[in-house]
């Protein structure tokens, strides 16, 4: 798979498996075995995934873009889009750490594995989603005509354009040099 992770942010990184939205998309999480690849990817580990966990990570990147979109652009995010992401980042608590004493009076630290591993992974996604939303961080889309990548402006002047300067930032600044040096 095409997996980057320029994004910026996880979910960001999510928004951007849909690929190609400037052409009507070209979806990379085609299966059980591409979100668990993401996943693992994306530093979530290796996690079990079944067919309705893809059809839920579709449905919270869509909402995750569309609450993204609508605040950057100063309109309202639609309810239902909201309420998904609220009910995905209360859905599944992160794992609370337990302390345990051994006979010997040594402690160690163990954290249960969550019930539902996956749905674990998309509360940190939709709540990374909440924080951005409420971030003074802006959500840009890369500049290049064919890519839309969604990324995390960070930059002092919130003025980057590119999603990546290794792959669309440098592919620009050829294509602009080679047509000034073309019609001189």
């Amino acid at each position: 798979m095409e997996w980057v992770f320029d994004g910026g942010r996880p979910c960001l990184d999510l928004v951007n498996t849909l690929r190609d939205r400037v052409r009507g998309g070209r979806e990379l999480l085609v299966g059980t075995a591409a979100l668990k690849e993401w996943l693992r990817l994306a530093g979530f580990g290796r996690i079990a995934v079944r067919a309705e966990h893809v059809t839920a990570a579709r449905e919270l990147r869509e909402s995750i873009d569309r609450v993204l979109e609508a605040v950057a652009s100063g309109h309202r995010p639609r309810a239902a889009d909201v309420r998904l992401l609220n009910e995905t980042a209360a859905a599944s608590p992160p794992p609370v750490a337990r302390l345990s004493v051994a006979a010997d009076g040594s402690v160690s630290r163990r954290v249960p594995r969550p019930a539902d591993p996956a749905g674990a992974a998309f509360a940190v996604l939709a709540t990374d989603a909440v924080h951005l939303a409420t971030d003074p961080q802006t959500v840009r889309v890369c500049k290049a005509d064919d890519c839309g990548l969604r990324f995390a402006d960070a930059s002092p002047q919130r003025n980057r354009q590119w999603c990546s300067m290794s792959r669309c930032g440098n592919r620009a600044k050829a294509r602009s040099h080679y047509s000034r040096t073309r019609h001189r």
